[in-house]
């Protein structure tokens, strides 16, 4: 505590030099501190779930005749109904094995239909996390029995909160989705949206009631299309390895004796491939999604950048602790002559170091929060709410270190210089101002030289970025996209039959028209640039197709194909109108 008050007293005298060096460590420490809470929820964060390092995911690389994958995972990690009921009937090694897939429905609550996500979800899928309801009960494997006779579901806590204002009555009442009611059975916990990170669950359904509540999804029970996610529990004592082998003893047979004979459209050298496919298992932890894979270069890198910028501000620090440090080289050699030790007053200056540290880390959380807040407002409005703006416990340990790392860093070579035992000679000669003044001339040299060149390196490495930002800002998108308002409506989710969706959509336009400064109407299957993407089959004349040949502009989709799509629509108010776009498919987002 004496050295601390020292310490207080000391930094009190010079507040500009102070001042500077806290605002500096607030920048560098606030940036790392707001790249690491982003890289914590994105690769470091387990499932609030019960032992989430027991929890596997499920793959099966190689050739599929049809399969639809999203944001849970690529095309290779998704499995038919068919065979996900097998294996679950099966001994498959596992504690237990459960499916999931993501749906965007229309959800009507008193009086408001509003669009929402529904996460169509096994029975085992709750009893697998090993999850407890904030409310009533979650589903079970007696909610997955029938097909289309469980109409129940569960609302996730933020749904319950943000549109029920959490209501403890909730319990019994009814919800209707895609126009189906379904009684509310209860919530589930605080923090739980599901297992697939950027999707926020609005509420959980059996899945038994896919077919009931998207019934313009055809053939999602044939073993030739492949739509489900899956994640097992590994039991108490079973490795991967173990459980791999064990799934495969399964998986195999079925594979071959059942499978296979369908795929009519594979040639010869992709049958030989399907037949060799495999259940791979990889650590489920943090739950199932390619954003993962996606951000892990890019945040890696906003690391190593933003540690540079850090190094920058513990050299220009240290810079200034040993201009400062000469003018009380005076002070350090009386002191000495009065007998403190060495270590006494290195101890005193690194406890004014790791002060300054202190008040730096403090004021980065700020500075952290609001760069959290920024970042959350550049991404889309369909991942609002998606980015945690708030600072964790892990992020205030990593904070905490960083800030004692640093004032360690910047302040060690300081210490020991200003306490060096020439100094008693120093005073006896006289001669302060000249002892010692090669070796920290040398230091502060080097401390300049590294600041420039990680200085250049930073700035080389920002003309770069900005110069492809301006390359994509001047890309020629082939409409003009000033002053264009859209928005998607999605009849066919509450049963509206072919004519009736067109009735409402020409009826849409109409009015849309009708408003005063509006140029142009349109309308697409696909919303306009914002990575959707939607395979279909086209009939070339004098083509037979064979084994081996598609005639699919795309072999995969984000989205179910069916011709109950929804449709987007989109406005633009102005002096002029513009062609109406196009929308074309492409391959899987």
């Amino acid at each position: 505590m004496h050295n601390l008050r020292l310490a207080l007293r000391t930094l009190g005298r010079t507040p500009f030099v102070t001042g500077v060096a806290v605002l500096s460590l607030a920048l560098g420490i606030g940036a790392n501190t707001a790249i690491f809470s982003l890289f914590e929820q994105i690769l470091l964060r387990p499932l609030p779930v019960h032992e989430p390092e027991r929890l596997v995911n499920l793959a099966s690389p190689g050739p599929k005749d049809g399969s639809s994958c999203n944001i849970a995972g690529d095309c290779t990690a998704v499995f038919s109904y068919p065979m996900f009921r097998d294996l679950e009937a099966a001994p498959n090694g596992l504690a237990g094995l459960a499916a999931h897939r993501s749906m965007q429905v229309n959800i009507a609550l008193r009086g408001q239909t509003t669009p929402g996500t529904a996460m169509f979800v096994s029975g085992s899928y709750f009893p697998v996390l090993g999850l407890q309801p904030a409310l009533g009960r979650l589903l079970g494997p007696a909610d997955d029995e029938t097909r289309g006779g469980h109409p129940v579901a569960v609302l996730s806590h933020a749904f319950w909160e943000n549109r029920l204002g959490a209501d403890p009555g909730v319990v019994g009442t009814t919800i209707n989705v895609n126009g189906q009611p379904l009684t509310v059975v209860g919530v589930a916990p605080r923090g739980f949206e599901g297992t697939t990170l950027w999707v926020r669950a609005d509420i959980f359904v059996p899945l038994t009631m896919f077919w009931t509540l998207l019934p313009s999804y055809t053939g999602y029970d044939n073993r030739l299309y492949h739509w489900l996610y899956l994640f097992g529990r590994l039991a108490p004592g079973t490795t991967i390895e173990e459980a791999r082998t064990a799934l495969n003893t399964v998986y195999r047979p079925i594979l071959h004796d059942v499978e296979a004979p369908l795929q009519r459209r594979l040639s010869d050298r992709m049958l030989e491939a399907f037949r060799a496919r495999t259940i791979t298992l990889e650590p489920g932890w943090r739950g199932q999604s390619i954003v993962h894979d996606m951000a892990r270069t890019p945040l890696v890198l906003l690391l190593v950048v933003m540690g540079l910028v850090l190094l920058i501000a513990c050299a220009n620090i240290a810079n200034m602790l040993l201009a400062r440090g000469a003018g009380r080289s005076m002070e350090m050699a009386v002191r000495l002559s009065l007998g403190a030790s060495r270590r006494h007053l290195l101890a005193l200056l690194l406890t004014e170091s790791c002060l300054l540290a202190a008040l730096g880390g403090a004021a980065s959380l700020l500075v952290a929060q609001w760069t959290l807040e920024f970042v959350a407002s550049l991404f889309p409005p369909v991942l609002t709410g998606v980015v945690d703006v708030a600072i964790r416990p892990r992020t205030l340990v990593f904070t905490a270190v960083v800030a004692l790392g640093t004032g360690i860093l910047f302040g060690l070579y300081p210490a020991l210089h200003a306490t060096r035992t020439e100094l008693l000679a120093v005073i006896r000669a006289n001669a302060t101002q000249l002892a010692g003044a090669r070796g920290a001339t040398r230091f502060r040299n080097a401390l300049v030289t590294a600041q420039i060149a990680l200085a250049m390196a930073l700035l080389g490495s920002a003309g770069l970025f900005l110069g492809s930002l301006v390359n994509v800002f001047r890309t020629d998108l082939g409409m003009r996209v000033e002053n264009l308002v859209a928005f998607t409506i999605s009849p066919a989710r509450n049963g509206y039959d072919a004519q009736r969706r067109m009735n409402l959509y020409k009826r849409v336009e109409e009015e849309l028209a009708a408003i005063p400064g509006v140029t142009g109407v349109a309308a697409s299957g696909l919303a306009l640039l914002n990575g959707d993407t939607w395979g279909t089959v086209v009939a070339v004349e004098g083509f037979e197709r064979g084994p081996g040949s598609t005639t699919s502009p795309s072999t995969t989709s984000s989205a179910p194909v069916s011709s109950a799509r929804s449709a987007s629509l989109s406005s633009r108010v102005g002096s002029s109108p513009t062609p109406t776009p196009r929308a074309r498919p492409g391959s899987p987002s």
